[in-house]
């Protein structure tokens, strides 16, 4: 039996979203204006070319355009770069994302790096890293960004709270933490050598789950009452958190499938929205 009080669903707070985009896309198509988000992938991974047309998907069904630029595996670094380097002198192209992760040989950093600030809707620059550290990004990185937003949606306070962040990547554990020091949280950010990393957990009023490994935190975890909120997505819909035993102590818990990854799609399609009116209304 669950006794969880709040199932936060993420296909709800991305339909928010997605409904307060509408006006907004409208009125740049009254002025000949289609918001354009261009995805690359490079390789042929599975997993990265479903997520590709996942987004492709989304963006079609909201009007928003998508190019998708695919690479062969044995792509270079530069030859990559030329390829961001087109889109960002592509006057059309408001947002540019590159499909994480790229294959080994190439320089993904600085691949990242390559993409223009203002075109840079899922927030992987040091210099969108920054702008974010400092509570002044235009585009946060997107997962992080869902996380918060699936938090205010439901009208969790944040301010006060003890937040622990388990995963310190530089697009989701990393910026997290950030965005939510900057609403007053008190951060406590855990990896995979963190000593004691249960006992840090059970602190935890808010628990994200950002560590890239199925069901790794466990019910007896969480404190009682916690929030907890799975950024993970492994093989089989299966998320960061033992879903059935978390649900047992957490007064609020989002699904695997159906939570943070539906908002993170609506999240970078709210930013490329957002690149669009930027670069050309201003």
């Amino acid at each position: 039996m669950t006794t969880a009080k709040i199932i936060l669903d993420g296909n709800l707070v991305a339909a928010s979203i997605k409904e307060s985009l509408l006006g907004r896309i409208n009125r740049l198509s009254e002025k000949g204006i289609v918001p354009c988000l261009a995805t690359i992938l490079v390789g042929d991974d599975p997993s990265s070319a479903t997520y590709v047309r996942m987004k492709g998907n989304a963006c079609k069904r909201l009007g928003i355009e998508s190019i998708r630029v695919v690479l062969p595996k044995n792509t270079s670094t530069d030859e990559l770069i030329e390829a961001i380097n087109k889109l960002n002198a592509d006057p059309n192209v408001h947002g540019i994302l590159l499909q994480h992760p790229v294959p080994e040989h190439i320089d993904e950093r600085a691949a990242f790096e390559a993409i223009r600030i203002e075109k840079d809707v899922d927030g992987v620059t040091t210099l969108g890293f920054a702008q974010n550290a400092f509570g002044l990004a235009d585009f946060p990185s997107c997962t992080p960004a869902a996380i918060v937003a699936i938090l205010d949606y439901y009208k969790i306070s944040i301010e006060g709270k003890h937040a622990v962040v388990i995963g310190r990547s530089p697009i989701l554990g990393k910026p997290v933490s950030l965005m939510l020091l900057n609403r007053n949280a008190t951060v406590t950010m855990c990896h995979s050598k963190t000593t004691n990393l249960e006992e840090m957990v059970r602190l935890g009023d808010i628990v994200v789950a950002a560590v890239g490994k199925p069901k790794f935190v466990h019910g007896d975890w969480i404190k009682p009452g916690a929030i907890v909120l799975d950024a993970g997505y492994n093989v089989g819909n299966i998320g960061d958190v033992d879903y059935e035993s978390c649900i047992t102590n957490a007064s609020a818990i989002t699904p695997v499938p159906a939570g943070v990854g539906p908002v993170t799609i609506a999240t970078l399609l709210k930013h490329t929205v957002e690149a669009s009116e930027k670069l050309t209304l201003n």
